[in-house]
């Protein structure tokens, strides 16, 4: 188990040195473009790097994220690198315990490793048969870039995000503080590319109920946004348990998830779907409706529901009692209106 990050610690991530110990000799980074600047195809099934990605990550650490994620299936690589991103500036920060010694609260390393916790996993377990990449017979150190990043990437693994089960929790596993989950998940969301553009709107089937059937932008298209930050937050939920009034990783009803989501994204929504809904900024009836817009049921003055915009007349909610996270569509007969939150 790890430890909580201290607000202290972050707040000298301002602070840059370089990490004493490089990634293993000969690693390069993989999903990024040539040159200087912004990002690239994919590569090999690896999501591309995104502009900030490419300017703000080491390309070492770039690599080793990219191939550390790639020994647990279905943990995306931007989520090392979140983590990376939230504990300690990707192995630049000054802080105590990055590069020597431990914090307050005993983590150690690039990654914030409790001295226990790194040695339960700084070697191939079970489900990784990966060995760590290393130069020689060193004995693994959680200062060593390679090391703590494999660790991690096992950590998250056996924590939940195998097949990317229950990312949400892994990360509240890793470091179990709401906080944590949201900055390393709206930071994770920053570094995926901008996709190809969204196709053209078209209208739903005649007789559909619900709002216009405008497939929603994919939110790797909507870099900058709140909105795209926001469904990337709501997606790494999916599979969390229903829970009434609950609005963390540990459960979510209908508004908590899309205020825990705009949380993530920097804005604050009011707590219930009824106050999400006056809230607003509504949409015109004939208006487009594009990923991270709010679709409400229910009526003016009794909303019962909201979701949140994914793709392709698609919503993730938190349904009811006995369900869990989902995604499904949103043309039901009693929907109500779309709002687009705004800063």
């Amino acid at each position: 188990m790890l430890t909580r990050l201290a607000a202290a610690g972050l707040a000298l991530l301002v602070a840059l040195v370089l990490l004493a110990g490089a990634a293993g000799a000969g690693i390069t980074a993989i999903g990024t473009g040539s040159g200087s600047g912004g990002g690239s195809a994919v590569s090999d099934g690896v999501p591309a790097a995104s502009p900030a990605a490419a300017t703000e990550i080491p390309l070492d650490y770039l690599a080793l994220y990219q191939q550390a994620a790639a020994t647990c299936p279905g943990l995306e690589w931007t989520v090392l690198a979140g983590i990376g991103s939230v504990g300690s500036d990707h192995g630049r920060s000054s802080a105590p315990g990055v590069s020597s010694g431990a914090n307050a609260a005993g983590a150690q390393g690039p990654m914030q490793f409790l001295a226990a916790t790194f040695a339960a996993y700084d070697h191939p377990v079970a489900a990784d048969p990966a060995p760590t990449p290393r130069v020689g017979a060193t004995v693994p150190s959680p200062y060593r870039p390679a090391d703590a990043v494999y660790a991690a990437a096992r950590y998250l693994c056996a924590s939940g995000a195998a097949g990317g089960r229950n990312v949400a929790g892994a990360i509240f596993a890793y470091n179990h503080a709401d906080w944590y989950v949201r900055d390393v998940l709206a930071r994770a969301a920053t570094y995926t590319a901008p996709g190809p553009s969204s196709p053209t709107p078209t209208a739903s089937p005649p007789g559909t109920a619900g709002p216009p059937g405008t497939p929603g932008a994919a939110v790797s298209a909507l870099p900058g946004r709140a909105a795209g930050l926001a469904v990337g937050y709501a997606q790494a939920q999916l599979g969390t348990p229903y829970l009434w009034g609950g609005g963390t990783p540990a459960g979510f009803d209908c508004s908590g998830l899309a205020q825990a989501a705009y949380h993530a994204a920097g804005l604050e929504l009011p707590r219930t779907a009824q106050q999400q809904y006056d809230a607003g900024p509504r949409l015109p009836a004939a208006a487009p409706i594009e990923a991270g817009d709010l679709v409400f049921f229910g009526s003016p003055t009794s909303v019962t529901h909201v979701g949140i915009v994914a793709a392709d007349n698609q919503m993730i909610d938190a349904p009811h009692t006995g369900a869990v996270v989902r995604v499904e569509s949103y043309q039901w007969d009693d929907y109500l209106g779309a709002t687009r939150p705004t800063g």
